[in-house]
């Protein structure tokens, strides 16, 4: 019998660990990346002895695949993407493939907003209660290589829209929607119905035997709920509302509460989260830990002794009684919105990058009652201008991270923050959320 042939399209941290975990099943492995790939990478593929072109994709090399694995990045209008769909090639995801190769559960949580967050809390709270588990997804190391490499019995994972799109068989044991809100429209045909139903494949394939979490607050969450059938058991969580099964909040009292029996309830104080939004993530992965059967306090303590991750509204400097935050990590309008929405001072904004689309309206009101002043860096900051010119006195434009700290140091008054929340992709100056995240903490650190 003939060895099937796979092909990786991306030779990033998915695509690179979609090919080790395809080597090890006996396969005829090929990886292809259009842009350059990385040191690391290319170092890891060789070692193995992967074969791999890199700032190209050869047609002859890649349409005579049995199936290709294709990372998130690469989006479905793609030539070589369109290529292979006419050739009726399968086209599936990294988190696909690796599934057929485990026997652990898994645990997927995806949002618009809050997924990294709540992700990262979850594993924190199964791993400090002695679990076995796995980080891993658009987080971290890749599920794949994980899967080629390790034995957990649960993961979790944290899962892109885009990922979501190349699922079919794929199913989540615990599936956790946080909200849907305008992102990415560029690769939905600028419709939100489409990429709601994106993010509803999170819970495809769920039988009885599974669960479905979701925010009973979030609109248009609502508003798919009523167009899919959803055959897991749910647990929805409100801020607004009492809700059991499920978890809500009363007073300052979060009450989660899955079986009936011993809820679990925690003053928000006591979270290491703070700020509305993350009552949201702390609530759903209180659930998480609730539908594992674990102790209460084991959860109680893990909620609060959790560390953020890294450019997530990161507290990075107090200088002259002015606070320095890093949210790099927000890339669309609605993160941005909430990390205004968290912050209880004067706010001098930093924001701008590669706009997706944005519509700025709903930072309007947060933008007139907290901002003093928007920090603009990016090479095009037009639509900023115009959706903000009547709500702030002050907008300048700069063009570095070191540039942006020094006018906001500038514009800064005492007891005031200085807000890098850019709702806006990053590639326009930096290479990613990381670097622009870090070149801002190098400038403050500066000052």
């Amino acid at each position: 019998m003939e060895t099937k042939r796979i092909v990786v399209l991306g030779a990033g941290e998915s695509g690179v660990g979609a090919a080790m975990l395809a080597q090890k099943h006996g396969f005829d492995v090929f990886v292809s990346d259009f842009g350059g790939i990385s040191d690391r990478y290319k170092s890891a593929l060789q070692e193995l002895n992967i074969s791999f072109e890199e700032k190209q994709h050869s047609n002859e090399l890649i349409l005579n695949a049995n199936e290709v694995i294709k990372s998130p990045g690469i989006p479905a209008n793609a030539p070589i993407v369109k290529a292979l769909v006419e050739k009726n090639i399968p086209v599936i995801s990294e988190i696909e493939f690796a599934k057929r190769y485990t026997k652990a559960k898994t645990i997927c949580i995806t949002g618009s907003n809050g997924k990294s967050t709540t992700t990262m809390l979850t594993y924190h709270i199964l791993k400090n209660a002695g679990l076995n588990v796995g980080l891993g997804g658009n987080i971290g190391q890749s599920f794949a290589a994980q899967v080629c490499n390790a034995e957990f019995d649960w993961y979790v994972l944290e899962i892109s829209s885009f990922m979501l799109d190349d699922m079919f068989d794929f199913k989540a044991d615990i599936a956790v929607l946080l909200n849907i809100t305008p992102d990415h429209l560029d690769r939905y045909d600028y419709k939100l119905d489409n990429y709601a139903a994106s993010k509803m494949r999170i819970a495809q394939n769920q039988t009885a035997a599974d669960v479905f979490i979701y925010c009973a607050d979030d609109e248009e969450t609502k508003k798919s709920l009523g167009k899919t059938k959803i055959n897991a058991k749910q647990y929805p969580f409100s801020i607004r509302k009492k809700i059991e099964p499920g978890a809500y909040l009363e007073g300052d009292t979060i009450h989660i509460n899955t079986h009936l029996k011993e809820p679990l309830t925690m003053s928000i104080s006591e979270l290491a989260l703070q700020g509305k939004h993350n009552i949201y993530n702390s609530m759903a992965s209180g659930i998480v830990a609730k539908v594992l059967e674990l102790r209460n306090e084991t959860i109680r303590e893990s909620m609060g002794n959790f560390k953020n991750i890294e450019h997530r509204l990161e507290f990075v400097a107090k200088i002259s009684d002015v606070t320095y935050i890093n949210d790099s990590k927000a890339t669309n309008v609605n993160s941005t919105w909430y990390a205004l929405e968290s912050v209880n001072t004067d706010v001098v904004l930093i924001m701008g990058g590669v706009d997706k689309g944005n519509d700025y309206g709903m930072l309007k009101d947060l933008v007139k009652s907290k901002v003093r002043a928007i920090v603009c860096m990016g090479k095009d900051n037009k639509r900023i201008h115009e959706a903000f010119e009547d709500d702030v006195e002050i907008i300048v434009n700069t063009f570095s991270a070191a540039e942006a700290v020094q006018v906001a140091y500038h514009l800064a008054k005492k007891g005031n923050t200085v807000l890098l929340s850019p709702a806006c992709a990053s590639f326009d100056l930096f290479k990613n959320y990381e670097d622009r995240g870090n070149q801002f903490k190098a400038a403050v650190k500066e000052l």
